[in-house]
């Protein structure tokens, strides 16, 4: 993926042509640089199992070869000039989108099959456990929201043969005024955003855990390791409540940017909820200082 990232970027520099609104290597370029973070992060928590690494290491096998098809496709259909993701314009183009979603229904079981089995596993740290196990569940979630997409919007349903059949945007065409950089439409929903902020759960949750270790020393009440239990349930709540709440102000056809007053309330809970609790998490005695035992002839 990072030989992927490094050929898209060369085509963005070098490649004029653009399709539905962006530089047209913009989306192997943002994929394979997610695939990057994505396969770190599942490769950490694969070494973490202390059973039934044999099984992980045939899951993990199976999203990378998922995953490198799903590239090849992408790149395929850039080379061709012609869009990847909803297109039905040719046989052959929607045969390209099909083995697409094909892959992408492998990999979300190849993902599952980790999940399962880190839920199952036994870890010395029940902080490191959990901020392991609900990031790899609420990316699962975060990659579902995929499925939503290839949905036909009411437009498409109205026609007869539609080139495109599914969209990233909600109640506004896709390829339309959007924000820079990402690509997200600032006119209308974006499902693109929940999608993006729930599979990247896998990197931020464990770590907010390291960062939380590494303070430690500094700070005695993290030094506790219920402290640090607490607040990674705290935080992984915190994360499902957002990406929950990003995913409904998309399908309601809200910019990111520009939530209504039941969104910014909505939010308002999530914010307010999430610092009692952090201050609950954080409240209590800190730790005492163990005493060491008397020496024994």
């Amino acid at each position: 993926m990072a030989v992927f990232a490094v050929i898209s970027a060369g085509g963005i520099l070098f490649d004029d042509r653009t399709l539905v609104g962006a530089a047209i290597w913009a989306k192997p370029f943002k994929f394979a640089v997610s695939f990057v973070a994505y396969a770190l992060s599942l490769a950490w928590m694969l070494s973490l199992l202390p059973r039934g690494r044999r099984l992980g290491w045939w899951a993990g096998t199976v999203v990378t070869a998922a995953g490198v098809l799903e590239m090849v496709l992408i790149t395929l259909q850039v080379v061709r000039g012609r869009q990847s993701h909803f297109n039905q314009e040719t046989p052959f183009d929607a045969a390209v989108f099909q083995a697409m979603g094909l892959t992408v229904v492998i990999l979300w079981l190849g993902a599952l099959a980790i999940a399962v089995l880190l839920l199952r596993a036994r870890f010395l740290d029940s902080a490191t456990a959990w901020a392991v196990r609900l990031s790899s569940l609420i990316a699962l979630a975060g990659a579902a929201v995929g499925f939503l997409m290839v949905q036909p919007t009411p437009d498409q349903l109205a026609a007869t043969d539609p080139p495109v059949v599914g969209a990233h945007s909600v109640g506004v065409p896709d390829g339309g005024p959007s924000l820079p950089v990402t690509g997200w439409a600032s006119t209308g929903g974006d499902l693109r955003v929940a999608h993006f902020f729930g599979m990247h759960a896998l990197q931020l949750l464990p770590l907010l855990l390291l960062a939380l270790t590494a303070l430690a020393p500094h700070f005695p009440r993290l030094a506790d390791p219920r402290v640090r239990l607490r607040l990674t349930l705290t935080a992984a709540t915190a994360y499902a409540a957002t990406f929950a709440l990003l995913t409904w102000q998309a399908l309601r056809g809200q910019p990111l940017l520009h939530p209504d007053t039941t969104t910014l309330t909505a939010a308002a809970l999530v914010t307010t909820t999430t610092a009692l609790a952090t201050f609950l998490s954080l409240r209590g005695p800190s730790p005492s200082p163990t005493t060491p035992s008397p020496t024994h002839p």
